[in-house]
């Protein structure tokens, strides 16, 4: 059994929002910011849609180098929006499944196209230019390439033009299932498209997301057994009797591994929380067992 002791998200997210607002009003003052920069960015999004793919499809024609996807590892390709005509090819090399990161005003090919192909669709809509996927929708999306990958099938990522939303989720699925760091991803993912640019927002969200995995692989169990996950919430109420003493009475063991059946391993544990410093009185009918090493 491993006991760890992690951060309430929640919480967490909470003293963020703290620190954002700053006091009373400030908090509301962010995020009708935010909306606002949503809106602005969204109608130039559309205004400028059509005349960048144009400009896209233009340079695609006259220019070798400018591809329109590419290959980033064997099952999982790059690229910009396909049109109905890319289906049939994309199937011809393997394609399995699509990720698509255009909102619905920039999508050229319905799900039920792709679908007809025998290609499975992941829709996850996102604005263009300043913003990247949530985190949810990220872990969603590499999984779906790896899924697809351990059948043998290739994953298509693309959003307008291949180079920002796109790339994202490329990078995490780097990240995630092939232990590369963000820049490493990023320099790798270049040399095969040399066009991708990330905005901010995009590689803030891959190096966020990255963390993000080196603490679920500290959590992680490393071998057979079980894992308890205890927050600060579960340590309210544990009042010591012996005053300076408060805060030894739990006492949380890291990454320690027992082999013996459950009840066992719960014995171990509260024997071990004896040792520690008490928790007060304990009732004899609950007869706590000799501390011995576990």
């Amino acid at each position: 059994m491993k006991i760890e002791e992690v951060e309430d998200e929640e919480r967490e997210r909470e003293r963020e929002r703290e620190r954002e607002r700053g006091g009373g009003d400030q908090g509301e003052m962010v995020v009708a910011s935010y909306d606002t920069k949503r809106v602005l960015v969204g109608a130039g999004a559309r205004i400028l849609f059509y005349p960048t793919l144009l400009y896209n499809v233009f340079r695609n024609k006259i220019q070798a180098e400018f591809r329109w996807w590419d290959e980033i590892d064997q099952f999982l390709l790059l690229g910009a929006v396909p049109f109905p005509k890319d289906v049939p090819r994309l199937k011809q090399l393997g394609v399995g499944g699509v990720i698509t990161l255009n909102e619905s005003y920039e999508t050229l090919v319905p799900s039920s196209l792709y679908h007809a192909h025998g290609i499975d669709h992941l829709v996850i809509p996102t604005r263009d230019y300043l913003f990247a996927p949530s985190f949810i929708d990220i872990d969603r999306a590499v999984d779906f390439i790896y899924r697809n990958s351990s059948r043998g099938q290739t994953t298509y990522v693309h959003c307008k033009a291949g180079r920002g939303r796109s790339t994202t989720i490329v990078l995490c699925y780097l990240v995630k299932y092939k232990h590369m760091s963000p820049a490493a991803a990023l320099e790798y993912v270049r040399s095969r498209r040399p066009r991708v640019l990330l905005a901010p927002a995009q590689w803030k969200a891959v190096q966020e997301y990255s963390k993000g995995q080196r603490t679920m692989a500290v959590c992680s169990p490393s071998g057979s057994g079980d894992t308890v996950y205890i927050t600060n919430d579960d340590l309210e109420g544990y009042q010591c009797a012996l005053g300076d003493n408060y805060g030894k009475a739990l006492a949380i063991i890291p990454k320690v591994t027992w082999s013996r059946p459950m009840i066992a391993r719960l014995s171990c544990l509260f024997a071990s929380l004896k040792v520690s410093g008490g928790i007060g009185s304990v009732p004899r009918r609950l007869p706590v067992p000799e501390a011995r090493a576990c």
